[in-house]
């Protein structure tokens, strides 16, 4: 765990907007160097303009499902700021609806953006981290790696398969110096839900709506603690708890959830 993120160097994908935008935000705040990873080299440089501090900041454009490219990323971090400290899985990717309506690229880049890369650039990392006994890798996952989500198959069974590579590495690290932890949110004010309102099942909307900053802070809180998990709002968290142990209960509240939460959604869509 990182006690301070002061001097220390952490690399957050998916950093040109949403919750990877406010962890480097914060992260600069907290007086730590970041390298920030997101496809869109415009979008990216506006977002580390706007921080304002260009000697903390590192910016590199990368479609990180070339995975060919991922060493490259550890290793320009490593370049440009001495050290790696923490890195921060935070780039994601989703399309919903029935499992057969959707493209088999898109339940690809599901599977590749939110598990493979993941898993991946933490295998690049994880030399550096451990060379010096310090260092944090926190996942962001979601409520949705919880419990059973229809229309939302293959996002599910990504997130799920983070929330357990996170568990199980945080075991194999013990002792290292190193920790792993997972942060798991539900639904989320960014345009990962807005951009896509229209096909966001009724009953995502039925949980209170999270700010890109409040898992942000999930987040820095982890990378300085090295907490197991934290899982925002705590209320919706106990409730898919609750709805994985008892999926026969789960799937009878659906209804009244998806009707509260339609309510809700015409308000963001008006």
């Amino acid at each position: 765990m990182l006690k301070t993120l002061r001097g220390k160097t952490v690399l957050v994908t998916g950093a040109s907007e949403g919750v990877g935008k406010a962890c480097a935000e914060r992260l600069v705040e907290e007086g730590a160097n970041v390298v920030m990873i997101a496809r869109r080299e415009a979008v990216l440089q506006t977002v580390a303009d706007g921080i304002g501090k260009p000697d903390q900041v590192l910016t590199i454009a990368r479609d990180l499902t070339d995975l060919d490219a991922l060493p490259d990323l550890i290793e320009a971090a490593t370049r440009h700021f001495g050290r790696l400290h923490g890195l921060v899985n935070n780039a994601g990717f989703n399309a919903r609806g029935a499992l057969d309506s959707i493209a088999p690229s898109e339940v690809s880049r599901i599977i590749a953006l939110n598990l493979t890369v993941p898993v991946l650039l933490t295998q690049c990392a994880l030399p550096r981290l451990k060379a010096h006994a310090e260092g944090s890798i926190v996942n962001v996952a979601s409520l949705a790696g919880m419990v059973a989500m229809p229309h939302e198959a293959t996002y599910s069974a990504s997130k799920h398969g983070l929330r357990g590579f996170s568990f199980s590495l945080a075991e194999e690290l013990v002792g290292t110096g190193v920790s792993c932890s997972v942060v798991s949110p539900g639904p989320i004010d960014t345009g990962f839900i807005r951009h896509d309102l229209d096909t966001v099942p009724d009953y995502v909307f039925s949980q209170p709506v999270s700010s890109a900053l409040d898992v942000a802070e999930c987040v820095l809180d982890c990378l300085k603690s090295g907490a197991r998990e934290r899982a925002i709002p705590k209320q919706s968290a106990r409730l898919a708890k609750v709805g994985a142990l008892l999926p026969g209960l789960a799937r009878s509240l659906r209804p009244a959830l998806s009707r509260k939460g339609a309510k809700v959604k015409r308000r963001y869509q008006s």
